[in-house]
């Protein structure tokens, strides 16, 4: 459809409706009249800034009345502060404000001019902070001027807006001061409204640039602009296509914009969209041009975004809300889709090679019809970890076509609860029967439990094909968050009413909770420094080498590793405390007695002894499994640590790079094979051996 006239399409039903070089906006005759709105707006915000110069020039230089200075300098300080408020945070305008505005100020003038002529410094004074107050509210105005007026009609207009603004200064001071002021009014008013306009038309270009700080700016602009022309306001354009449209001055509000496609369309920045996706100017962009590579979306809502062939290779789409969207014919290679909302979302044609896809959000209405995809991670890439749990597994290999599809396809038949802050076990048992019995279609059968991290905890069942599990997951986390606040003797009632199955289940979630090996994800924190004046180690290496071999384990998807490097004292805490690690690792100089060597403030060395560390590994011992002090002499320190920590390894004596890099391959390695702490030890000791250094005898292994 080509429109040659603006139409009112309010309300209308208008899915698949093809608008084509659309062009979509004002009448001339209403072009005309905000045009001259805006130059009036202009004109009025001119003459209030031009009294409010007059106003200070009166006050300040006035010689004869002290109150007059003070309330001048107050006024000129106050203005001051406030353009350079506005310019740094912002300005909130609407009609309600201009108003207002406006009626202050008015009513100021005309308290000055009667004051005047009745006589009373104070009155007069007060009078004239009261105006220019009330002209700092004004200030909006010009730059919503502005704003209509390039929206509408660019250069022209925006230099009417200017020239009206002009053109009031010499009436204002004139017509209100002239009895009571001289020449130099002119001039302050003049100086002023030139500064109002200045920042005027900053703000006025910042808020159709988009930045938020001045969106009320845009928003009231905008919806002057849009005043009589076209409207699609509570419209259904659900598929419609405007490519290469033209939508000045074009009315979206409350619109259903359901996978409407918006390629090349021109001054999509100049429409009234509402609370719709095309709020976001980034996404603008990417609806216009096609082109998104490596923009980051995170924690967005997309819902029913239409980005049908857009670039979105390396994007981020971390938490984002994606359901219903079209993205056929994408290209999102290596676009991190994690805990991403993809319900009915279409890949049709999609890139997904190399996409990060942990816990996205997928379901069996989302659409894989002819996908490309070699491989996928199920895990985000760290620095030292950039192909975290590869799919397919061996690294040699891709899916083939169609391989992708049948890889995901068990996804869409489990029901993932994720449980958070205080895991419940009887509340989780008690729920999952009730969900049960309550939805005997679903076929509900428990597949997998899994430890993420300390506070966290997931439970996937199977459910029959077509079921609905955001509905199901509702249910479930309604009965359990109402079960987990109950108070301990109505639980212990309530379990006592309950089957076998209930305890079976709870024994289950315990069992899973209380032990480290089973399906739990254990975090290695490696804690790293190499202070000034100190022996330059190999600390990176053997870092990579842990890295490297826990990738290659067996078991390697029960190990997260984090690192903290040149670490000082409240490093040590403060990862503590955001980790709560399993297992410790410390790589760097030890000094026996005077204990392990971090870093200050500045890189220089700072000694921590035994017995403090061992104060602080107390608070954690709750977690903690094992501490490995790869550091010469650090066995006095173990000896200390070892009193709260089951599992403590440190060294008697003087070590060489080569043997603790052999020690920590060989220990990590035996880890990873799923072996035990003391096994592990021996592993490492026998790794050192067998390199020939000698130092096999050095690390000790501490037991509680």
């Amino acid at each position: 459809m080509r429109i040659s006239v603006v139409l009112n399409f309010t309300g209308a039903i208008l899915r698949d409706t093809k608008f084509c070089h659309a062009k979509a906006g004002l009448q001339r005759r209403w072009t005309i009249f905000l045009v001259m709105l805006s130059w009036l707006l202009g004109g009025i915000s001119g003459f209030f800034s031009s009294f409010a110069g007059a106003m200070v020039s009166f006050l300040i230089l006035n010689g004869d009345h002290f109150l007059y200075k003070i309330a001048g300098w107050a006024s000129l300080i106050v203005l001051f502060v406030y353009l350079r408020v506005i310019i740094s945070f912002g300005i909130q305008a609407s009609v309600a404000t201009v108003a207002g505005g406006f009626a202050v100020a008015i009513g100021g003038i005309l308290a000055f001019a009667i004051a005047s002529f009745v006589g009373g410094e104070f009155a007069i004074a007060i009078a004239g902070v009261f105006a220019i107050a009330a002209t700092l509210t004004i200030a909006a105005t010009f730059a919503v001027a502005v704003a209509v007026a390039f929206a509408i009609a660019r250069g022209l207009a925006v230099i009417g807006v200017f020239l009206f603004g002009l053109a009031f200064p010499i009436f204002g001071p004139f017509t209100i001061v002239s009895s009571v002021s001289k020449g130099y009014a002119v001039a302050f008013a003049v100086g002023f409204t030139v500064v109002f306009f200045l920042v005027g038309i900053y703000i006025a270009f910042a808020a159709l640039k988009g930045e938020d700080k001045y969106g009320s700016i845009r928003e009231l602009a905008i919806a002057i602009a849009a005043f009589k022309g076209t409207s699609f306001e509570n419209a259904d354009l659900t598929d419609a296509n405007f490519t290469q449209g033209t939508l000045k001055s074009t009315n979206f509000c409350k619109a259903k914009l359901t996978r409407t496609y918006f390629r090349r369309v021109k001054m999509l920045d100049r429409v009234s969209w509402g609370t719709s996706y095309l709020k976001n100017a980034k996404l603008r962009q990417v609806l216009i041009t096609g082109y998104g590579q490596e923009f980051n979306f995170d924690n967005c809502d997309l819902r029913e975004v239409n980005l049908k062939g857009a670039n979105l290779a390396d994007a981020s789409f971390i938490s984002t809300d994606l359901r219903e969207a079209n993205l056929q014919d994408a290209d999102l290679s290596r676009a991190k889709l994690v805990e991403t909302q993809l319900g009915g979302t279409d890949f049709t044609g999609s890139i997904l090679t190399g996409a990060y896809i942990e816990d996205w959000g997928i379901t069996n209405n989302s659409i894989f019809t002819g996908v490309k995809c070699e491989y996928v991670y199920m895990r985000l890439p760290t620095k030292n970890n950039p192909d975290p749990l590869r799919k397919p597994d061996n690294l040699q290999e891709i899916f083939a076509d169609g391989e992708f599809g049948d890889f995901i396809k068990p996804i869409f038949d489990t029901l993932d609860l994720y449980h958070n802050q205080g895991v419940d076990p009887r509340a989780i048992a008690i729920s999952l029967k009730q969900l049960v019995e309550n939805n005997p279609e679903a076929g509900l059968r428990i597949v997998g439990m899994e430890v993420k991290g300390e506070n966290n905890f997931l439970l996937r069942a199977k459910i029959a094909t077509g079921t609905d599990k955001s509905e199901l997951s509702a249910n479930y986390f309604e009965n359990y968050n109402q079960l987990k606040g109950l108070p301990a003797a109505e639980m212990k009632l309530l379990l006592a009413e309950q089957d076998s199955r209930i305890s079976n289940v709870e024994n289950m979630v315990q069992t899973a909770l209380q032990s480290s090996d089973y399906y739990a994800v254990k975090t290695i924190l490696i804690l790293a420094a190499n202070p000034k004046a100190t022996t330059s180690l190999r600390l990176d290496e053997e870092v990579r080498e842990i890295d490297a071999r826990l990738q290659r384990a067996k078991k390697r998807e029960q190990f997260d590793i984090k690192q903290r490097w040149a670490v000082r004292i409240r490093d040590v805490s403060q990862a503590l405390l955001d980790f709560k690690p399993r297992i410790i690792h410390f790589s760097g100089h030890g000094s026996g007695d005077d204990g392990l060597m971090l870093e200050d403030e500045i890189g220089n060395i700072q000694f921590v002894d035994g017995e403090a560390l061992a104060e602080l590994f107390k608070l954690f011992a709750d977690h903690v499994e094992c501490v490995l002090l790869n550091a010469c002499y650090s066995e006095f320190q173990a000896a200390a640590i070892v009193k709260h920590i089951p599992y403590v390894i440190g060294m008697n004596r003087s070590i060489g790079d080569k043997a603790s890099i052999e020690f920590a391959v060989g220990f990590y390695s035996a880890l990873g094979a799923g072996e035990s702490i003391e096994f592990a030890y021996q592993f490492g000791c026998s790794a050192i051996r067998l390199s020939g250094s000698g130092e096999h005898l050095t690390p000790v292994l501490k037991k509680k």
